[in-house]
């Protein structure tokens, strides 16, 4: 890793760790450091000799679905408590959709904001599997409901922080923002590839 790569990392990391985690917040540092990258992403789409992908999905990212799998098939009670796919997979779903194709957006500040938007939801969407699971999960482990609760939040909060750092566009990542698109550079004039 050269001194560049490093000196870009110390400023990005910071401001993704602590990415705005109300979406009603729209200005900050990282809105700042990540709209060259939404330019470059509707640059890239506006090129006329770009199509849109079919979509796909993993479930969850990150191999969370896969291990989710590996593990209820192991582990019967872990199954029975949990399923067989992560309860909240459908949130997963639901935002690699909006991942997808950018849920339209023509801007580079309407993706961005289509984006934090889109995190939102899905860290609302498994706080809202946590709150329709956690009686049965209490009884499940004998625990309270406020431990079912917690562990919910934290989980919630933790994909939100995930895809607010992993997921920003014109990263290569599969999972990026506008996976659906061909892949863009902030790097290259105009954002194209």
């Amino acid at each position: 890793m050269n001194l560049r790569n490093i000196a870009a990392l110390a400023v990005i990391l910071p401001g993704s760790v602590f990415a705005e985690s109300d979406e009603s917040q729209s200005g900050g540092i990282t809105k700042a450091l990540e709209m060259p990258a939404h330019r470059a992403l509707i640059t890239r789409i506006g090129q006329g000799d770009t199509t849109l992908a079919p979509f796909q999905t993993d479930g969850c990212s990150g191999g969370l679905s896969d291990v989710w799998r590996l593990v209820s098939s192991q582990l019967p009670d872990f199954a029975e408590a949990h399923e067989e796919a992560p309860p909240w997979e459908s949130c997963c779903v639901t935002h690699d959709r909006a991942y997808h194709g950018i849920t339209g957006a023509e801007t580079a500040a309407a993706s961005y904001n289509a984006r934090l938007q889109a995190d939102a939801e899905l860290r609302s969407c498994v706080m809202e599997t946590g709150e329709s699971r956690k009686d049965s999960v209490a009884v499940h482990y004998d625990v309270e409901v406020e431990t079912v609760e917690e562990a919910y939040e934290i989980i919630a909060q933790s994909m939100y922080l995930a895809v607010r750092f992993g997921g920003g566009p014109c990263s290569g990542l599969p999972w990026r923002w506008g996976y659906g698109w061909p892949d863009c550079s902030i790097l290259r004039l105009g954002g194209a590839e």
